[in-house]
């Protein structure tokens, strides 16, 4: 075979127009393999795989599969309630485990439900109410090991301000009440349907960097409220945000605030904060910030006892119902005025409690490596809701500070819930009246420890170093909660969390391509300086799917690529684009919106003399390509499995060397 000179391989090119007729271009271009088409699938076999796919990914009925009815019927059950399937294998080193994490997180549950229940505007009891029988439920049908149930600081606070803006505690406390177990029916009706109807993706849509502001926020606002209890302010106001709050404490600094009151609050909030200060510097010590603030409600109890402080201004609870919870079914509104505000505070509060218990139950079981099926948890979160708002409870969920110490302690199943339950049990049954002399001020003090931990300011951090636009969900979240109020605060952290899902969609990413030195490999120019564009080809690649959201601004973008690209090599006075080479391997899925957008691409470039050609496109999109008859309009031959297959076969005037 004659080689040809180096003169020659120099001035030798390759005309693309003649590309058909030359046979020696042909034989140097290496077998390339064409695109492969997906069979083809009737209708309702596509609709089922859709269906599957969005609402069952789990499986959920795989355990069921090729299974005798007898137990078929059994595993059912066992979905229902979980502890019929792990009780199987309990024994008593297990419950050792759990012993001990639920005496534990029970001397953490009983101050703090007692302060969480003002948060609320509630009595006293009603927080231990919610720490009685929401546990027992979800005991039984929880699939989560670690969560600890019980009312938590965030939801108590939401609850308190979406409740007090229907109706005042203070002058129509009964109606009050009422609403708030509506809410909570309605909360657990919201929390079961969504994981009955499969739908519990959706609490997925408020972004984690709107939820860490919106936590952080909710924090800072309940701390400034116990500034209430803490300085011994007897008129205070009723609003959440920042500003009010702060007037109030400034207002009231010449005459109501109560130096005993201060001292006691001071004393043991230092205490608990150096607990907790033990507890993360030595891991073993974890129960020493779990019963610090039991400790601490004995040793106040008994100080204003002895030296009757509470004489002298120190506010203290009073009165604590005794005795177990009585039935409220029919305390519900099911008609009337108060129906649909009970139905909109509970949607907002069960969606919020939602998604702090799976984002706890998820964080555990990825430490101790299970699988968390958030669905259940969702049914069983409900159900012990609708079950407690019939039983005087408010809206319940899983507390990270709980679940932490009840993790810490070593517990092994949801029996740590039972033993916490009957814990509270005998606490409402024979020991509400020594807490008559627990001064508000350490449960004050009880709460300001608690919310610390809600804000994370690493995480702020880490968001600020990897995506901006979280940032500025993160803080938008933040100052809403505590310059206006929560609810506002939640709908600010919820509008940018679908701002960011609909800029994403309708603005995607596009990148040039280069080729990499001395391989046949094809990356964005931005990210490797060092690949080189190919010259009289403009490679582009979409990075997202093209629907009818941004099929017309992925269109305009390709074309200004095209212009700019255009711009600068007429001033270097360089050879012009002939080829425009679209690569799809992101794109996932195209609609009648994207294929109309190609089309009108084809047209457009066709005008300048420039042909199209598609790499890589998926299963689905080539589908819909072939279907729409675009692969006609464009030619068969115009699409490749590879960008190097694409480039090898339509290099326009370049020299064979570089080929």
């Amino acid at each position: 075979m004659v080689h040809p000179s180096p003169e020659e391989l120099d001035t030798k090119e390759i005309d693309i127009r003649s590309m058909s007729s030359s046979h020696r271009h042909l034989d140097q271009v290496p077998y390339m393999h064409k695109v492969g088409m997906p069979s083809k699938q009737n209708l309702l076999k596509e609709i089922k795989s859709t269906v599957k796919e969005t609402f069952f990914s789990d499986e959920p009925l795989r355990p069921f599969k090729d299974q005798p009815r007898s137990r078929k019927f059994v595993l059912g059950i066992q979905a229902i309630f979980p502890i019929l399937e792990w009780g199987r294998d309990y024994n008593f080193t297990k419950f050792k485990g759990d012993l001990i994490a639920g005496l534990t997180i029970a001397s953490l549950c009983i101050p703090q439900d007692i302060g969480y229940s003002k948060l609320a505007n509630l009595p006293p009891q009603y927080g231990l109410y919610s720490s009685f029988v929401p546990p027992l439920v979800y005991a039984f049908m929880g699939s989560s090991r670690d969560i600890a149930i019980g009312p938590v600081a965030v939801v108590s606070l939401l609850l308190g301000t979406l409740l007090q803006d229907e109706i005042d505690y203070e002058t129509h406390p009964k109606e009050y009440l009422r609403l708030a177990f509506t809410a909570t029916f309605f909360a657990g009706i919201t929390q079961a349907a969504l994981g009955l109807l499969r739908l519990g993706f959706l609490i997925d849509f408020l972004s984690h960097a709107a939820v860490v502001g919106f936590m952080g926020g909710a924090a800072v606002t309940i701390a400034l409220q116990q500034l209430k209890g803490f300085l011994g302010i007897r008129k205070f106001t009723k609003n959440s945000d920042i500003v009010s709050v702060m007037r109030s404490v400034f207002t009231s600094a010449h005459h109501g605030w109560n130096w005993q009151t201060i001292l006691i609050a001071a004393s043991f909030l230092s205490f608990l904060l150096f607990a907790k200060f033990i507890g993360k510097k030595n891991k073993k010590l974890f129960w020493v910030p779990a019963i610090a603030p039991l400790i601490s409600v004995i040793l106040s109890t008994f100080f204003v006892y002895i030296t009757r402080a509470d004489k002298q201004g120190v506010a203290i609870v009073r009165k604590i119902e005794q005795g177990i919870n009585p039935l409220s079914v029919s305390q519900i509104y099911f008609s009337g005025d108060y129906l649909m505000k009970g139905v909109r505070i509970g949607v907002v509060a069960g969606m919020v409690a939602l998604t702090e218990a799976v984002a706890i139950g998820r964080t555990f079981a990825a430490k101790k490596d299970y699988q968390l099926d958030g669905n259940k948890e969702m049914v069983a979160l409900g159900t012990m809701n609708v079950i407690g708002s019939m039983t005087s409870c408010y809206v319940a969920t899983g507390s990270f500070s709980r679940s932490a110490v009840n993790y810490m302690a070593g517990c092994n199943t949801a029996v740590s819930n039972l033993v916490m339950s009957c814990v509270v049990l005998l606490t409402l049954e024979l020991i509400t009246p020594l807490f008559k002399y627990t001064p508000n001020a350490i449960l004050a003090s009880i709460i300001i420890t608690a919310v610390i931990g809600l804000i994370d300011f690493d995480a702020v951090v880490l968001i600020w170093k990897i995506d901006k636009f979280d940032f500025v969900a993160c803080v938008g979240a933040f100052f809403g909660v505590i310059f206006i109020s929560v609810e506002i605060g939640l709908l600010i952290a919820v509008s940018i969390s679908f701002a960011k899902i609909l800029l994403q969609v309708t603005r995607p990413r596009t990148a040039l391509l280069g080729k990499l030195p001395l391989t046949t490999v094809y990356r964005n120019i931005e990210q490797y300086p060092d690949a080189a564009k190919v010259p009289g080809l403009l490679i582009v690649r979409v990075d997202s799917a093209i629907y009818f959201s941004n099929s017309n601004y992925i269109k305009e973008r390709i074309l200004r690529w095209l212009v700019d690209e255009e711009e600068q090599l007429k001033a270097k006075d360089l050879q012009r684009v002939d080829f425009l080479i679209v690569e799809m391997s992101p794109v996932t899925d195209i609609d009648t919106s994207g294929i109309h957008a190609l089309e009108e691409l084809y047209k457009s470039l066709k005008k300048r003399d420039i042909e199209l050609l598609l790499a890589n496109p998926g299963q689905a999109v080539i589908d819909k390509l072939h279907a729409s008859k675009f692969t006609d309009l464009i030619g068969n031959d115009k699409i490749f499995l590879t960008v190097a297959d694409a480039v090898l076969t339509c290099k326009p005037k370049t020299r064979v060397d570089d080929v």
